[in-house]
């Protein structure tokens, strides 16, 4: 998906929900979100942080999350500007009063997935998602990941399942 298809995908969310622009900000969890040069990341639009303040309004929630993940994902790959979304999902999720707080946690699972190393050996893997040295996000998310164990583990049992708690905390050094 090119930047222009997020963009306007980002522009019908805040036709939708105009409100969501607002809802976050000031929230400390998302502090320094604006300052970020998005759009100087390949393939990410500058408006993330609107699709961040949205994760805080109720009513915007998931869509949010859903336009986020399709913005920053695509099938083989995270978008470069993960490593700094990431700090921000991360202390959302520790908050118990985001709306969708399960969702962003399921969200944060794929990060998780999508930091794992890539086994140069495998032919196969290397050439669909291609190597490490070629997607330097990774290696960053896994330390961001690190950086914010804290966070994960205070995460409560029972907003996702065990399998997924347990990716969050590997991921995060915890296990």
């Amino acid at each position: 998906m090119d930047v222009a298809v997020k963009e306007a995908a980002i522009a019908r969310f805040l036709h939708e929900y105009p409100q969501a622009a607002d809802a976050g900000r000031g929230h400390p969890a998302l502090h320094g979100c604006e300052e970020v040069r998005w759009s100087e990341f390949s393939g990410c639009p500058a408006a993330i942080p609107v699709l961040l303040y949205g994760l805080l309004d109720r009513a915007a929630a998931a869509e949010a999350q859903r336009v986020l993940t399709n913005t920053m994902f695509s099938i083989a790959e995270m978008n470069p500007a993960m490593p700094e979304a990431l700090p921000f999902l991360l202390r959302l999720a520790g908050d118990p009063q985001v709306p969708e707080r399960s969702g962003l946690l399921d969200r944060l699972v794929t990060v998780a997935d999508y930091s794992e190393p890539i086994d140069s050996g495998n032919e196969a893997m290397a050439l669909w998602f291609g190597n490490d040295n070629d997607h330097p996000e990774r290696e960053q998310c896994r330390a961001v990941f690190e950086q914010h164990a804290s966070v994960v583990a205070m995460l409560p049992e029972g907003l996702i399942n065990p399998d997924s708690r347990a990716k969050l905390r590997q991921a995060a050094g915890l296990l």
